[in-house]
């Protein structure tokens, strides 16, 4: 699977952004998809993760009821809408796809390119 993320940009705290993933290659609705996120000097995080049809999500702590990850398997294409933005959420963030559920990156075989996201005070 290739994944092609975009939506990324500035946006002031307390603002949202949402970001999409086009996915093209193999069959999208077979995957797990996910949300990763790396800021300066850190390793990678989970963000969020879904099923097939998102059924069943999980998101990190911190994200918790401010983002929500969602996907149109009819468009190959998944989203990461991110309200009540925070500074700490600064950081770029990645699409990737697994075959299996899981929040470790190590577990995810295809990944986007990357798209920033700043979230200025």
């Amino acid at each position: 699977v290739q994944l092609q993320a975009s939506g990324g940009g500035l946006v002031q705290a307390g603002g949202s952004l949402r970001l999409s993933c086009e996915a093209s290659g193999r069959t999208f609705s077979n995957y797990v998809v996910g949300w990763f996120r790396q800021a300066p000097g850190k390793e990678r995080e989970f963000v969020a993760r879904c099923t097939w049809n998102c059924g069943n999500t999980l998101y990190r702590d911190s994200v918790q009821g401010r983002f929500t990850v969602s996907r149109d398997n009819a468009k190959n294409t998944m989203f990461l809408q991110m309200n009540s933005l925070k500074p700490e959420d600064t950081a770029v963030y990645y699409c990737a796809t697994s075959l299996v559920l899981s929040s470790r990156p190590e577990s995810y075989d295809s990944w986007g390119q990357g798209t920033q996201v700043t979230v200025s005070s």
